[in-house]
């Protein structure tokens, strides 16, 4: 059985590897601030206030750092076989889990929509907003297939940072070549900040048009 160290660092070498389309995840890599914890089962909700606490810390930290590009990600040993519909089951089981669990102790991130269907909806934890990435074997997008299901916490306001200067739309401009370059398209459901609501990107599922996000919140405003 693959220890739980094995599963991080083949983590980071695929986050590493040349294919691999997202610079910032890279760079968070380089700057030794991508973080990783492993967890059991991805349908089961045993771990998940080991993760909450995870990523409570990996909160902590990011909010003390003067630097940007931080990732925190949680990677499941199991299901390996999963399909895209299993996938987006599960991770929106993990979300509400989350996001229920969190609401007991903290209100949501003011600076973001609590409403999934907003333009300017991000997910909340501590009252820190999060751009979700999902990863499994079986994603549709090549960029997006590492060995286990997981799921990235990009934090929120990092983007808005780069937004304020050049960076944004060059690191736009470069994921979207690089994806071009792997999976023979753009992926349908990037939209441009301020467009659609953002979870049409977690999953890494095509969604049409009738698709809602199943996420409800609880939260208070923070």
């Amino acid at each position: 059985m693959i220890r739980n160290d094995e599963l991080v660092n083949d983590y980071k070498t695929f986050i590493g590897n040349k294919n691999f389309s997202c610079v910032a995840a890279k760079a968070a890599l380089a700057k030794q601030q991508l973080h990783a914890m492993v967890a059991d089962h991805m349908a089961c909700p045993v771990s998940d206030k080991s993760i909450l606490e995870f990523l409570y810390a990996f909160v902590d930290e990011y909010r003390k750092s003067e630097n940007l590009y931080h990732s925190a990600a949680i990677i499941f040993k199991q299901p390996q076989n999963i399909s895209e519909a299993m996938f987006e089951e599960f991770l929106w089981q993990r979300l509400q889990a989350l996001s229920d669990l969190d609401a007991q102790q903290f209100g949501f991130d003011k600076r973001v929509q609590s409403d999934p269907s907003s333009a300017d909806f991000s997910f909340s934890l501590k009252e820190e907003a999060f751009f979700i990435i999902g990863l499994h074997p079986n994603n549709s997008r090549q960029t997006r297939q590492f060995k286990n299901p997981a799921i990235v916490f990009n934090p929120h306001q990092q983007f808005e940072q780069l937004r304020q200067t050049d960076k944004y739309r060059h690191l736009q401009h470069v994921v979207r070549k690089r994806d071009v370059e792997l999976s023979g398209s753009i992926n349908p459901m990037l939209h441009d900040f301020g467009e659609e609501s953002e979870v049409y990107q977690y999953s890494g599922r095509k969604y049409g048009k009738e698709w809602q996000c199943p996420l409800k919140i609880s939260h208070e405003r923070a």
